[in-house]
């Protein structure tokens, strides 16, 4: 390995222990949120359903709302000739405009919307989380802002002051507040104990609210206001990223959206609560897809002019892969103990899990493999492959859900991420061959699956048994790693020390 090619991926490396460390611990975190949910949400209530079909909104009209501005604002920032503080400002401004008019739009006309979504007797949950989404598709360019400029521990600080601060609301409103109303009623006279899913939201409001005057250092480069022939230019480039990060949502959440649909009534959402719940335990995938995206992309765009770049996507292609099929089996074979995260009403839905986990493996691949049309200026390839697997997901659900209930909603994604990992493999060969290692990654592929099959067939009615079988099984996983990647792992743990343990 050269001194450049290993000097950009410890830089990868490091960065991503700092991103990586702020959203696997502040997801944990917030895993604590799972459990009280569903302890304190009965399943049979479908709250938790309630939960997850407007959280499911709210991330898709994020993107909306950021329109692509995320990575076009990487992409101008790194730029020649642009100004990166005027590129900031611009996409900055410029989407805080928009969801200026979004928040107007939903606050004239929030009856007929929430009737049209199924909520008239509570559109407080939509006007809430109206609010919530305009000031997140907002933070979502500042937070952007501190990945250009490096700044990973003030990034990791306001995300998991976020979650330390919603934590902590929300344990007092599940635990504290039921107490207290009945030893100071006059003190607590404003709680409702039972308007549980509407605190949810309350608390999320004013946790972002809260969030955003961390960036007040930020906010102060807003003053170079909008230049419009570099707006010109980004919305250029970033039309077909919006529709290609509306594809893109759509596959993780149109199941969650569509399900009360399709299956309505308190019926929908209860199951879609069961889902929901069962699915947070696979979320651990998206912690790690989401950490590796953060630094992955300045790394990309600020490295396109390196002549190693595309041995450089070769080499992090197989080292995801690698790592994400660990982190599948590390939850597949302790199952049995992460499923007590949730209340058992919603266990039967945890068959879902192995499925999921692999769909997100998928949209991680997919991402990486999404660099061929970012840099070559061609967006709109990455709008009509997301297309098409959000039609072959939406298929699936519409086809399935009827038959098979939340299962098709699994093997939808499954599907819908397949298909966009084998289009946008084939077309970025031809369009910007980049030298996957492709038989690296079958193998590690095979060797997981088979390790996951064996550990099926090894299932005790002692769980203690059970674990340590599965736990000898991932240690083989482990040590093919270490045995085939020695060089990679050690420069890999050398890059985290110096990162962590650095002095100023």
């Amino acid at each position: 390995m050269s001194d450049n090619k290993s000097n950009s991926l410890k830089r990868l490396v490091g960065q991503t222990a700092i991103y990586g460390l702020s959203s696997i611990i502040g997801r944990f975190l917030n895993y604590l949120l799972v459990p009280l949910y569903t302890y304190k949400i009965a399943a049979a209530t479908g709250g938790y359903g309630v939960v997850t079909n407007i959280y499911a909104y709210t991330a898709l009209l994020l993107v909306i709302l950021t329109f692509g501005m995320e990575t076009t604002f990487f992409r101008f920032a790194n730029k020649e000739g642009v100004n990166p503080d005027k590129a900031f400002s611009t996409s900055a401004l410029s989407v805080g405009f928009v969801s200026l008019i979004f928040l107007i739009i939903c606050t004239l006309f929030l009856s007929p919307i929430s009737a049209a979504l199924n909520y008239a007797d509570h559109p407080e949950y939509i006007e809430m989380m109206a609010f919530v989404v305009a000031l997140d598709a907002f933070q979502a360019i500042l937070f952007s802002r501190l990945r250009q400029q490096n700044q990973a521990v003030k990034f990791a600080t306001l995300k998991l002051a976020f979650i330390f601060f919603n934590i902590m609301l929300n344990l007092f409103i599940f635990l504290a507040a039921p107490s207290l109303s009945q030893s100071y009623p006059e003190l607590m006279s404003w709680y409702n104990p039972d308007y549980q899913v509407g605190y949810i939201f309350v608390i999320n409001l004013i946790c972002t609210s809260c969030i955003t005057l961390g960036f007040i250092p930020e906010m102060k480069v807003l003053r170079n206001g909008i230049d419009m022939q570099i707006l010109k230019q980004m919305l250029k480039y970033t039309w077909p990223l919006l529709l290609l990060g509306l594809c893109g949502i759509l596959n993780q959440v149109a199941d969650k959206i569509c399900y009360r649909f399709l299956v309505p009534g308190e019926e929908g959402d209860v199951q879609l609560g069961i889902y929901g719940a069962c699915v947070k335990i696979a979320m651990i995938m998206a912690m790690i897809t989401q950490a590796f995206r953060y630094a992955y992309e300045p790394f990309v765009f600020g490295g396109e002019r390196d002549k190693n770049s595309k041995e450089n996507q070769a080499l992090v292609m197989k080292y995801f892969v690698m790592f994400t099929l660990l982190a599948f089996l590390a939850v597949m074979f302790y199952i049995d103990v992460l499923k007590y995260i949730i209340k058992r009403d919603y266990w039967e839905g945890l068959r879902a899990v192995p499925i999921v986990m692999m769909a997100e493996i998928f949209m991680g691949i997919y991402f990486n493999l999404s660099f061929w049309y970012k840099l070559t200026d061609r967006t709109w390839w990455g709008a009509i492959i997301s297309g098409i697997g959000c039609v072959v997901l939406l298929a699936v659900n519409i086809i399935f859900v009827p038959q098979i209930g939340y299962m098709a909603c699994a093997w939808g994604g499954f599907a819908g991420y397949g298909v966009c990992v084998l289009l946008s493999y084939f077309l970025g060969q031809k369009n910007y061959k980049v030298p996957y290692d492709v038989l690296g990654i079958a193998g590690y592929f095979a060797i997981a699956l088979g390790l996951y099959f064996i550990s099926t067939l090894f299932h005790f009615e002692n769980t203690i048994l059970t674990l340590v079988v599965n736990s000898a099984l991932l240690l083989v996983y482990v040590a093919i790693i270490i045995y085939n990647e020695r060089v990679f792992v050690k420069s890999a743990v050398q890059a985290i020390r110096k990162k962590i343990f650095k002095r100023h």
